[in-house]
């Protein structure tokens, strides 16, 4: 039998032992959250050091120069890019010299400028691949000025696309076309009184591959854009760039190729625009030869 002072040396001893383990314990779950958070930190500093290197090397410091007639730099002109400059806004004025610096990623890019008492211009630049300050010229006129639109000849079954400033016009084959998404969709024509099954491409699908300010970049400015499509004949029609975009508009507007499975025929095609939600097909442009973003 153990005395009573035995038993308060062991229950005493045995105390400190589980003060003592309790006390490494806890050094030791301290040790590994400091070390764990330690990790976490290198790895957050690793990953945002490299997402900053990658966006320095992706932009290209330009430097946009708005002038008079004359030469003389436009102070406080307004300046928009689309798509925008790398960081900050894009859109800001020019400074004193008529200058707005900015960083813009590689390609095609929509310049905007205006400034009062001068007409506003549109202007499609091409940003290089570089560290190198690229200088960019924009010129505003007192008064308006313009020349002629030459459409080319096709030398093929084609459509001609203007996207300016957002892209330089270009030809679209019926092989450009095919290669591209399609879709189907059957509509009543009451002019002949039957169902037709179209397939062909959606026209934002066509005006995406030139820039167009569609999806997230369809605001702003992109509101009051139109489109204007016009067959051999000279029929035309216009579609507001909402009513295009399928993000912002439900039912389609189709450059069909075909119908009820067959090519269209020579009174149709090689192209024509559908548009499934028009009560009535005035808008059905027959021959389409051109697209026009407006």
């Amino acid at each position: 039998m153990c005395g009573p002072t035995t038993i308060v040396c062991l229950l005493s001893a045995t105390a400190s032992r589980l003060i003592a383990d309790s006390t490494h314990a806890l050094d030791y779950a301290w040790l590994m959250h400091r070390h764990h958070l330690a990790i976490l930190l290198l790895l957050g500093a690793q990953v945002v050091v490299a997402g900053s290197l990658t966006a320095q090397a992706a932009a290209t410091p330009v430097v946009i120069t708005v002038t008079d007639p004359s030469g003389a730099g436009i102070a406080g002109a307004q300046i928009r890019v689309i798509p925008g400059p790398a960081s900050g806004s894009s859109k800001s004025v020019t400074d004193a010299k008529g200058q707005f610096a900015a960083e813009l990623a590689p390609g095609g890019h929509a310049l905007f400028v205006s400034a009062q008492g001068f007409k506003s211009a549109a202007i499609h630049i091409e940003v290089n691949a570089g560290k190198e300050i690229q200088g960019i010229a924009a010129r505003l006129d007192l008064a308006p000025s313009g020349s002629a639109t030459v459409w080319p000849t096709p030398v093929e079954p084609s459509v001609f696309v203007s996207a300016f400033p957002y892209h330089k016009d270009t030809t679209f084959t019926s092989a450009d076309l095919k290669s591209m998404p399609r879709i189907a969709a059957t509509v009543h024509n009451p002019h002949s009184n039957a169902d037709e099954t179209y397939s062909g491409v959606r026209l934002a699908e066509i005006l995406a591959k030139v820039g167009a300010p569609l999806a997230d970049e369809f605001r702003g400015i992109a509101v009051s854009n139109y489109v204007e499509v016009t067959g051999c004949d000279g029929y035309s029609a216009a579609f507001s760039l909402a009513e295009v975009d399928p993000s912002f508009h439900s039912g389609e507007i189709i450059v069909a190729d075909t119908m009820n499975g067959k090519p269209l025929d020579a009174k149709s095609g090689p192209f024509k625009i559908v548009v499934t939600e028009d009560k009535r097909p005035a808008r059905w442009v027959r021959n389409l030869a051109t697209i026009v973003l407006k």
